[in-house]
C-alpha cells in the first residue's frame, strides 16, 4: 500500500504506541483520525503532528457515540483505508482476587469494542477497489497463558481467534488483516505493572514495523507477527 493520502483510524492514540502509530503514519502522508478519551493529550499530539492528525475524543466503549462518529465522518468519501485497533487495558491479579468489574472492562475494551468498531468499518472498506488493511494489536499474552493475568490472557487470546477468522473472511475483498503480538514496550501501560526499563522495546520501533507491514505489496499478506525485546530482563539482572 502506498500510504501517502490514505485515511487511517487509530484507537488509543493519545499515548504509547497509539501515538507512535499516528506519528509514523502522518509522516508518511496519511490523514489519521486518532481516537482516545483524553482530549488534552490528543490536542498536544495534534500540535506536534499538524493538520494530518485529527483528534477524536471518544471512549471506544461508548458504542452509540462511536457509531455516530463513523456515520458522520464517513458518510461521504474519502473512506478509511486503514484501521488500527490498538486501545487496550490490563488488570492483573490471581483469579480469585480479580474483581469481576475488572474482567468485564478488559473484555469490553480489548475485545467487544474491537468487534464493534471493526464491524462498522468493514462495510466502508468493502466499497473500495483498493487494498485496505486492519491491524489488531494483541500481545504475547495472546499466545501463552501465565499466572495472574488470566483475564488479560483471555481477551488477547480472543483477539487472536477473531483476527484469524476475520483474515479468512475478508481476504477476497482485498482487505488485509494482521494480528500483532508485542512483548514488553516502554509505555505507560507498564507504569502499574512493574515499570519500564531500557531493555524494553521502543514504541517508535514497533510503529516503524507496522508501517512496513502496511507498505507491503497489495498481494502480500503478513497475517501475524510477534515482536519481542532480544534481552527482556532489566540491565544488570
Amino acid at each position: 500500500m502506498q500510504l501517502n493520502g490514505k485515511i487511517a483510524i487509530v484507537t488509543g492514540a493519545s499515548s504509547g504506541i497509539g501515538a507512535e502509530f499516528s506519528k509514523a503514519l502522518t509522516k508518511k502522508g496519511c490523514h489519521v483520525y486518532g481516537l482516545a478519551r483524553r482530549s488534552e493529550r490528543l490536542e498536544q499530539l495534534q500540535s506536534r503532528l499538524g493538520n494530518h492528525f485529527t483528534p477524536v475524543t471518544l471512549d471506544i466503549n461508548d458504542h452509540e457515540k462511536v457509531e455516530a462518529w463513523v456515520d458522520e465522518t464517513f458518510s461521504k468519501s474519502p473512506l478509511p483505508d486503514i484501521l488500527i485497533n490498538n486501545a487496550g487495558i490490563g488488570y492483573f491479579g490471581a483469579v480469585d482476587e480479580l474483581a469481576p468489574e475488572d474482567w468485564d472492562t478488559m473484555i469490553q475494551t480489548n475485545l467487544t469494542s474491537v468487534f464493534r468498531l471493526t464491524r462498522l468499518i468493514v462495510p466502508l472498506m468493502k466499497k473500495s477497489d483498493a487494498t485496505n488493511h486492519i491491524i489488531n494489536i494483541a500481545s504475547v499474552a495472546g499466545l501463552l497463558g501465565n499466572p495472574n493475568i488470566s483475564g488479560y490472557n483471555a481477551s488477547k487470546f480472543a483477539i487472536r481467534g477473531f483476527s484469524e477468522s476475520l483474515m479468512k473472511e475478508l481476504r477476497n475483498f482485498r482487505i488485509k488483516v494482521t494480528c500483532v503480538y508485542p512483548g514488553s514496550i516502554a509505555t505507560e501501560f507498564f507504569d502499574d505493572h512493574g515499570g519500564t526499563h531500557p531493555n524494553m522495546m521502543q514504541g517508535e520501533d514497533v510503529a516503524n514495523t507496522i508501517t512496513h507491514i502496511l507498505e507491503t505489496p497489495d498481494n502480500f499478506l503478513i497475517d501475524e507477527i510477534t515482536m519481542r525485546p532480544l534481552v527482556p530482563k532489566p540491565p544488570n539482572k
